[in-house]
């Protein structure tokens, strides 16, 4: 192992690391990974694919005390992130946890890059309270300079060559930055349109007609009409009105949008997995469960979710 970098108290800190090249990968990552392992704590590292292999290599003896995932497939939809390391704090009650999280890469699309950079913003909610400590590798070589400043409004702490200082860019928790907290753009006027009010049985067969005629293939369809369906509901439940929905293809994805006049008060709704017992709740987990990517806005007047879906294999 290499000399041990800079390592974070074991309580809640979410820090991003800015690296070049991999000499100073391996510093930052496996100085932190040391510090957990030094202090007997769990440690959940998640990185690009790649990356694992050279980590393990040069974790040589200590890999087996690691549990080392591939994001690319952890974090594919950045909304499955978030339950992934819950589960693993819930694994080891009573005891600060230690995970490195990569969640940004140069061949993620644009929507994948904005969510996440709001999976970022979340997580220093949704681990507020608990004894984690937690690293965000950010490559300053390939990132686009957006990318990098939205992590400096994402992490409470950064660190560049070792030494960690605070983020003087960073608003609080749960608080998007505003070019990934924008409206979403209009579906195109090609898009299938279908206006809705509490008829499902008409929603699921307009999406099931629509991803057979994309060229979804059968189990990702009803995935799909799953997902509509979920989020048609949600819209009969939890407003006074109907909602609309769009469908349509592009660049190798079907992508769904439904808008209605609700709104989505909990910032980590479709992020914790759902109790059993509670019976209700569980539309936008569901949801986000089951497509490759989901995109959510939600203000006073009215709440948009965007879903993709793959017309190639599922990570």
């Amino acid at each position: 192992m290499r000399e041990r970098a800079a390592v974070l108290a074991p309580q809640l800190e979410h820090a991003a690391v800015f690296y070049r090249g991999t000499d100073e990968y391996l510093d930052a990552v496996l100085g932190f990974v040391a510090g957990g392992l030094e202090r007997s704590e769990p440690v959940l590292v998640a990185v690009p694919g790649p990356k694992v292999g050279l980590l393990r290599r040069h974790l040589a003896g200590l890999a087996g005390r690691v549990s080392l995932a591939d994001m690319t497939e952890m974090g594919a939809n950045p909304a499955w992130i978030i339950p992934r390391v819950a589960a693993f704090a819930d694994a080891h009650p009573g005891q600060a946890i230690r995970y490195v999280g990569e969640p940004a890469w140069e061949t993620r699309t644009a929507a994948e890059l904005c969510e996440a950079t709001r999976h970022e913003a979340l997580i220093n909610l949704a681990f507020a309270g608990t004894a984690a400590s937690m690293l965000c590798p950010y490559d300053r070589a390939r990132l686009a300079p957006g990318i990098l400043a939205d992590a400096e409004r994402t992490h409470p702490v950064l660190i560049t060559g070792g030494r960690s200082r605070p983020g003087r860019s960073y608003p609080g928790a749960g608080l998007f930055p505003a070019g990934c907290d924008q409206p979403l753009p209009s579906p195109p006027a090609r898009a299938a349109a279908l206006a809705y009010r509490d008829d499902l049985a008409h929603v699921r067969a307009f999406a099931a007609a629509r991803a057979r005629q994309a060229g979804l293939p059968a189990d990702r369809a009803r995935d799909l009409v799953i997902a509509v369906s979920e989020l048609a509901a949600n819209t009969w439940r939890h407003t006074d009105g109907g909602g609309t929905l769009h469908i349509w293809a592009a660049d190798g994805e079907v992508l769904c949008q439904v808008h209605d006049g609700g709104h989505v008060g909990d910032p980590l709704a479709g992020r914790r997995r759902p109790i059993p017992e509670a019976g209700r709740g569980h539309g936008l987990w569901v949801v986000n469960q089951l497509c490759d990517l989901a995109e959510l806005r939600t203000a006073s007047t009215g709440t948009t979710i965007r879903l993709h879906f793959r017309l190639g294999p599922r990570p």
